[in-house]
């Protein structure tokens, strides 16, 4: 276990989209270097997940595997762990992605979605570090983070993008029924998944900018047709790498900076003190 934890500027957070590759041992990208592999933190939860930190010229990033889930670890409890971390890092940007179902009628497996905003159908609300601060969530992507993905995405993606939406999350790590699914439908969102909250929040309790691109992996129960798990198969394995460097290229393309995005005037001080 290593007890300093490195500084960096950036991370990635992996999900389902990059699982089935070495991320980013795997990827062509010119200029990636990795630096350290099988780094883990004692942190105030627990210990952490493992990271890897690598460079792409002269920014330094971290990056963990799905989320930092692992078995009888709860996924709130996670978060907390990985997030300690990036905040002792000094992050300040962060990308997440994953494999989401289609609640939209019009979105079929393969398409891309970037979404802007988010419903959260968890019991993870509470998995916070700091709680310093009022999170307000009227713009919780970040715009500057969100152009690089969808400009990126854009020059890798063939098929169909879509640079908006609303991610529900639910607690998982079940599929959701169909009479779930008829339900929060109705509340207008486009994409269902479990990894967008609680990261979107606790990104801007420790001060930093998050956005994050998904890829459709299956139909939700009821909509549409029934999935198929030989085609969600197909995507784990198939579609890695383009989600991977999409995430890559984003990230060549943002600056540490937070000026210009607005996000920070969402990150007000707590009224609320002893």
């Amino acid at each position: 276990m290593k007890k300093e934890i490195p500084k960096a500027d950036f991370a990635i957070i992996g999900g389902s989209g990059t699982f089935s590759i070495d991320f980013p041992e795997d990827l062509e990208t010119e200029g990636i270097q990795l630096l350290e592999t099988d780094l883990t933190f004692d942190t105030p939860y627990g210990e952490s997940p493992i990271f890897k930190l690598f460079s792409i010229g002269d920014k330094e990033i971290l990056t963990c595997r799905m989320h930092g889930w692992r078995k009888d670890i709860r996924r709130g409890m996670a978060s907390r762990q990985l997030f300690w971390v990036l905040k002792e890092a000094g992050v300040k940007k962060i990308i997440g992605e994953g494999g989401v179902g289609s609640m939209n009628r019009l979105l079929d497996p393969r398409d891309i979605v970037i979404p802007t905003d988010f419903i959260d159908f968890t019991d993870r609300k509470d998995a916070l570090i700091l709680c310093e601060h009022l999170l307000v969530m009227r713009q919780p992507i970040c715009p500057q983070i969100h152009l690089a993905l969808l400009t990126s995405a854009q020059r890798r993606h063939t098929g169909r993008i879509f640079e908006r939406g609303i991610y529900l999350v639910t607690e998982g790590p079940r599929f959701e029924s169909p009479a779930e699914i008829s339900m929060m439908s109705r509340w207008g969102a486009d994409i269902v998944g479990q990894s967008l909250a609680p990261e979107v929040y606790l990104a801007r309790d420790i001060g930093a900018c998050y956005a994050g691109l998904y890829m459709v992996v299956n139909y939700a129960e009821g909509v549409v047709k029934d999935w198929s798990h030989g085609e969600l198969r197909d995507i784990f394995y198939q579609e890695s790498r383009k989600v991977a460097g999409i995430l890559v290229d984003a990230l060549i393309s943002i600056t540490k900076s937070q000026k210009g995005c607005g996000c920070m005037a969402f990150r007000k001080p707590t009224l609320l003190k002893e």
